[in-house]
């Protein structure tokens, strides 16, 4: 039975946000708020959350994971930066926007797209999920928890908790959230390729 966990939105209790991170560190799976709707998160080292991940959310391989930073620093240690990418997603950030860069080798190889050796790199405009990376002192490895047959992120934490009681660790309780998915921005190649309009404005990245 999943743990179900409230977390005061704005001031976030630290020995609430420690039990996260032991619950983490554990090798468990969690369900956290964000400014875009409920994700699914893991420790970077966790070998088994991947697949647990795609298996709740019925995903092939193919699925971009995204990378879950405190700041542009962290993000720039996991992802290759020029300076033009960097202006253009300092501007938006923190915010509602994954993008899709090439990976370094401190991403681990499971996590890269098999053939584009690529990994999707956020920070999220969200307390709790900020105070819980900083708490970890690494990248969390996320999802946006969109379910089986569904288009839109869950944003109510007890809907989540009835659902998925069985196959994760912990919900976290923290009020609704927006139930809007981050707008993905694919810079793989240089040039920005908006593969998924949302929450962030899109137009920006677009000719």
């Amino acid at each position: 039975m999943a743990r179900y966990i409230d977390v005061h939105p704005d001031n976030p209790q630290p020995r609430v946000i420690d039990q996260l991170v032991e619950i983490l560190k554990d090798d468990g799976l969690i369900a956290v708020p964000t400014d875009s709707g409920y994700a699914l998160v893991s420790r970077l080292d966790n070998h088994s959350g991947k697949d647990r991940i795609l298996t709740i959310r019925d995903l092939d391989e193919k699925h971009h994971f995204t990378l879950l930073c405190k700041d542009f620093s962290q993000l720039g240690t996991f992802v290759h930066v020029d300076n033009h990418v960097f202006r253009a997603v300092k501007g938006v950030t923190p915010g509602p926007y994954t993008f899709i860069l090439e990976a370094t080798k401190e991403v681990p190889r499971r996590l890269m797209h098999a053939k584009k050796k690529t990994v999707g790199v956020r920070i999220p405009d969200h307390t709790i999920i900020r105070a819980l990376v900083e708490a970890m002192g690494e990248p969390l490895m996320a999802s946006t928890l969109i379910l089986p047959g569904e288009t839109e992120p869950r944003a109510m934490g007890w809907e989540i908790k009835e659902e998925l009681d069985h196959l994760v660790e912990a919900v976290v309780e923290a009020g609704e959230c927006p139930a809007v998915p981050t707008t993905v921005v694919d810079y793989s190649d240089g040039t920005p390729e908006v593969v998924r309009r949302g929450a962030g404005d899109a137009d920006r990245f677009e000719d």
